[in-house]
This record gives C-alpha cells, sequence and structure tokens, in this order.
C-alpha cells in the first residue's frame, strides 16, 4: 500500500472513532427530552449507516458500505396541497468512513455531503414520510472505479421515513446512490447502486 493512501486509510479509522463517539454522546443527552417531529425552526441530527451493491449501469460487481452523522435544519412550516403537504429541510452529512468492495481492490474513504434537500411529508401518527435529494464528494484510497479518479461525485436520491419514538426517531430508507468523477479522469464510467439506509437520531426545537 503507497503511503499516501495508508495515511488516508488511518485517518479514515481515526475520523469514523471520534466521530461515532462525538455522536453517541450527543444522541445520550439529547435522549433525555421528549422526542418531537419535524417543526419549522427546529433541527434534526441523525447517526446513520448504509450498505448496498451496484445496479445495472456503470461498473458491476461493486459493494458499498458507508456511515455518517447528519445535521438539519427545518426551513418552513408545513405546506402543499393534500398529501404533499410537508416542511422544507436542509442538512449535510460527514461520512468519516466509506468501505467500496470491487472486484480488483477494497478501497477506504471519507466524504462530505454539503447538499441535502429534503422534505417532511406531514406526520402521520408516529410516522413521517420524507423524500430527498443530494450530492456530495468522496475522496478515496484507491480509484473507484479501477483506472478512473480517487475524487468523486456522489449524487443521490431517497425515499423514506422516520419513526417518532418517545426519546428517539428511528429512520429507514431507499436510497439510489451514484458516484462518478464528472469528468476529472479521462475514464469516467461511473457506479450506480441501490442502498439501504437505516438511522438513529432527534428532532428538537
Amino acid at each position: 500500500m503507497k503511503p499516501r493512501q495508508l495515511a488516508l486509510k488511518i485517518r479514515c479509522a481515526a475520523v469514523c472513532d471520534v466521530t461515532i463517539l462525538i455522536a453517541v454522546l450527543v444522541l445520550f443527552t439529547l435522549s433525555a427530552s421528549a422526542q418531537t417531529g419535524p417543526e419549522q425552526g427546529g433541527t434534526e441530527i441523525e447517526l446513520w449507516t448504509a450498505g448496498g451493491h451496484s445496479v445495472s449501469g456503470g461498473r458491476g460487481g461493486t459493494g458499498i458500505w458507508h456511515t455518517g452523522l447528519r445535521y438539519g435544519w427545518v426551513l418552513t412550516d408545513a405546506h402543499g396541497p393534500s398529501f404533499l403537504n410537508g416542511r422544507f429541510e436542509y442538512a449535510v452529512d460527514a461520512v468519516p468512513l466509506y468501505v467500496i468492495f470491487q472486484p480488483a481492490n477494497t478501497a477506504y474513504g471519507i466524504g462530505v455531503n454539503p447538499l441535502n434537500l429534503k422534505w417532511d411529508f406531514e406526520r402521520h401518527g408516529h410516522l413521517v414520510p420524507y423524500a430527498e435529494l443530494s450530492g456530495g464528494l468522496l475522496f478515496t484510497t484507491h480509484q473507484v472505479p479501477p483506472r478512473t479518479s480517487s475524487v468523486n461525485f456522489t449524487p443521490s436520491g431517497a425515499f423514506g421515513a422516520h419513526y417518532l419514538g418517545q426519546r428517539l426517531a428511528w429512520t429507514l430508507e431507499a436510497r439510489y446512490f451514484h458516484i462518478s468523477n464528472a469528468g476529472l479522469s479521462r475514464s469516467n464510467p461511473g457506479i450506480n447502486s441501490f442502498e439501504v439506509r437505516i438511522g438513529v437520531g432527534k428532532f428538537r426545537k
């Protein structure tokens, strides 16, 4: 393994450990108060993990697992017609650990998703469905896919739901996730994958 790849791998592990520790401490603190749903002026914090496998389009035979910490701001009150009624939320994700299983090698990486545009539909009992469009950056120890680039962009779209418990919000979603270098290298086949993402967090105001 090259020194640069080893350094990034060590950095991934260190940042992941620190992020998980911070997330556990924050969630423990937040669990002391009652759970609320998305409300204008409120915030969301969530620790999540996701995994999936490549689907048709781009390079195949690739598995992806990553974990991250989210912080979001609910910017509007409920509005919209009938079943589309909901609130707009903006969020950012820190992603301290990616593991990408490729036929040629296993790449480790870190990332950030500075653009998460989320629509929290109106609450139905304990459930808050949502739809989301996201965009981010990914830096890896190996080129992803091989012979392309170690710097990639990660647009995605998702449908999911929050289950609002007494103390915490539990999340389950299905996500279409794309990795490509957007022309940073001559070859840009990209990777398309379907993921399942789970999380635990808190809405508060």
